[in-house]
């Protein structure tokens, strides 16, 4: 048989490591389209003039879309087969990418889990080069993965890795460009707030509402490259009511264009130090964010930058005025999809 069904949990073994294929040159059609799926408004990653005057030599691509980019290509080798995605750790945007650079992806498998029944947990570390072998993205997830049958053992030993619970901040410059900094335009970027104005523990609301339809669930899926089987068919469970299942990279990107309304002076996304999909979303749901404050450090050896470490929250159909989180008990209240830990550079 010449077609691939796909890795199941046994298939997997700690240290494999997928060359993926399809290669994506990235272009300014790319660019056109995320932005009209996403809302996304971020001056830098909009304007070639406004990158430009601050260093770079056009536009560069928005951070998530290139997270977008890499994990699909990896899902034809290590995802067709996963029920979900549990969570990410330690994800660092490296490099920037331009329209017209190409991203290649490679995963390695640094970890097994058997949970006892129909399924396993696999833990992956995925890289995104671009020409010349230039490292754009890495990133830890793990995913629930279905065995060929209930009680198949692995051919692996167990191994749950250890995974880093930030992205320390002295590690956030290293890989900066240059910029010159004093030369952003706050009336172009949307927003005079910069570093030094945001305070621990503040918390903002994004205001504004994204729906999500059955169109742009489906032209996401392709758009990303994303085949897994899930993306997009209606499904069948009594929380979605037959409607389709959206792409949780979709979720995300949204949640960082709406997140503009409030933190429009982000540079650059740094790192996703943690991040999981709460709940799923499905076609027909409006995606509102709030963001909290909870870490400030300055950047070694910049004047001009400072990062901020930010709380990204997502909801379903629920304004997020009340800043929705957790109820007494501590669990996650119905309306929260996306819970997010970034480092966000911003200007001083």
């Amino acid at each position: 048989m010449k077609s691939s069904g796909g890795r199941y949990y046994e298939d997997f073994r700690v240290g494999q490591v997928f060359r993926h294929a399809s290669p994506r040159t990235v272009t300014d059609g790319d660019v056109a389209f995320y932005r009209a799926l996403t809302g996304s408004r971020f001056a830098l990653q909009s304007s070639d003039d406004f990158a430009r005057a601050v260093g770079h030599p056009v536009a560069p691509i928005d951070d998530f879309l290139v997270f977008n980019v890499v994990f699909a290509q990896s899902v034809p080798d290590v995802g067709l087969n996963a029920v979900a995605n549990l969570g990410y750790a330690g994800c660092r945007f490296l490099s920037p990418v331009y329209p017209g650079e190409t991203i290649s992806a490679v995963t390695e498998v640094i970890g097994l889990r058997d949970t006892g029944g129909r399924t396993g947990v696999v833990y992956l570390r995925t890289t995104g080069h671009k020409e010349g072998g230039v490292e754009v993205i890495d990133f830890a997830r793990w995913q629930t993965v279905r065995k060929t049958e209930e009680g198949v053992p692995p051919f692996s030993e167990q191994l749950v890795p250890p995974l880093p619970a930030a992205v320390p901040a002295d590690a956030l410059g290293s890989h900066l460009p240059v910029l010159d900094l004093s030369a952003w335009d706050s009336g172009l970027s949307g927003s005079r707030f910069r570093w030094g104005d945001y305070e621990l523990g503040e918390r903002i609301d994004h205001l504004d509402g994204i729906l999500i339809d059955e169109g742009s669930t489906m032209l996401a899926a392709r758009f990303f490259g994303n085949p897994a089987r899930q993306h997009p068919l209606p499904f069948s469970d009594e929380r979605s009511r037959g409607r389709w299942l959206v792409p949780g990279g979709l979720v995300m990107a949204i949640g960082r264009a709406l997140s503009f309304n409030g933190l429009s002076n982000a540079v650059h996304v740094a790192a996703l130090n943690a991040g999981r999909y709460v709940a799923p979303v499905f076609t027909g749901s409006t995606i509102h964010a709030w963001s909290t404050i909870v870490g400030k450090e300055l950047i070694d050896g910049r004047d001009d930058l400072g990062a901020l470490r930010v709380r990204l929250v997502g909801t379903r159909d629920q304004p997020a005025a009340d800043f929705p989180d957790r109820d007494d008990a501590g669990a996650y209240l119905p309306s929260v999809v996306l819970d997010l830990d970034l480092w966000l550079l911003m200007p001083r």
